[in-house]
């Protein structure tokens, strides 16, 4: 599952990625400044990040990277302050609780990262190799390799779900949660709960999905967004259903690694580039084209049809040269 680090390489390719589903000139403005080892982090491998005000919390290869000042400048955290391990997968921050998800736990700061206590099979957890966090006040939800583990204790003890609760898979990738409603993306499709995580109902390909492997998921209201291995898969009415975007829609790449959206613009890392969309034109109708209907031919010598898009052009130009 270490592979999932390419996440945040995709998004390091912007520069050369594609614009899907339309583009903006505005964005050929954009440039970024790259931030390495060099400016505190504890590896140039990045797989996640997270950001709450001027704080910029990163999880690295070597560590889990806390910035204070709006990501200038870092400090490491490692085993050596409490991390499970020094390979950090996921990260989730919620006021000074920071939730690091590494290969040896799940680690838990209350002081805002200063230092972590680990949490692991002993705490409940489905599997000491946790890949993604999420947290709502007390309720802590941890991806691991062998189920979703929920805490309602702030992550004190934990209850962990399996394919026997619902999941698609007992390797889960990543986790998203609103409300009663959580959302966990396993390689075996991405499982739905609407009662707190008690039980779950699983998608798959069968329900629109581009794959049953789902690295990450992202909900905004009625949307589900899943980053599957065979695309981006969107629902728009809760995840009953899914129409999935590939390389066909303009994406880099079909493997997507993770998804986020804001209120205007959806992003997908991929593995030929972060792909972003925007709003396609929609073609124009027969009344804005101005067209009379009886003068779009079909035949009539002609081995094409002549559709009413752009037929107001053509027929101008044959009726300039009929009268030449």
């Amino acid at each position: 599952m270490k592979n999932k680090a390419f996440a945040l390489v995709a998004i390091g390719a912007f520069v050369s990625a594609s614009l899907v589903f339309g583009g903006s000139p505005a964005l050929a403005a954009t440039c970024f400044s790259n931030k390495t080892t060099t400016a505190g982090l504890g590896d140039n491998s990045v797989h996640d990040v997270y950001v709450v005000g001027s704080n910029v919390y990163a999880a690295t290869s070597g560590g889990l990277s806390i910035s204070t000042d709006g990501g200038a400048t870092f400090t490491n955290k490692t085993t050596t302050d409490g991390l499970g391990d020094s390979y950090v997968n996921g990260v989730y921050a919620d006021g000074s609780n920071v939730f690091a998800a590494t290969d040896g736990g799940l680690s838990i700061s209350t002081n805002g990262g200063a230092t972590f206590t680990n949490e692991t099979t002993s705490d409940g957890l489905g599997n000491d190799a946790v890949y993604g966090v999420y947290a709502v006040g007390s309720d802590v939800f941890a991806a691991t390799e062998g189920g979703l583990s929920i805490s309602a204790n702030g992550g004190a003890t934990f209850t962990n779900k399996t394919t026997t609760d619902g999941l698609g898979d007992n390797i889960a990738v990543d986790v998203f949660v609103v409300g009663s409603n959580v959302y966990a993306a396993t390689i075996g499709g991405l499982s739905i709960s609407a009662n707190g995580g008690a039980t779950f109902t699983n998608k798959t390909m069968t329900d629109g999905l581009g794959d049953n492997f789902v690295y990450g998921v992202y909900v905004v209201g009625s949307n589900v967004y899943a980053a599957t291995v065979g695309g981006l898969s969107i629902s728009t009415d809760g995840g009953a259903s899914f129409t999935n975007k590939t390389t066909t829609d303009g994406l880099g790449d079909d493997l997507v690694s993770g998804v986020y959206t804001d209120s205007s613009n959806v992003y997908a890392a991929t593995r030929g580039g972060l792909s972003i969309s925007a709003d396609c034109a929609s073609p124009p109708t027969l009344a804005e084209t101005g067209v009379d209907p009886s003068l779009i031919l079909v035949g009539s010598g002609m081995s094409a049809l002549l559709l009413f898009v752009g037929a107001a052009t053509i027929l101008a130009s044959r009726r300039k040269r009929a009268s030449d």
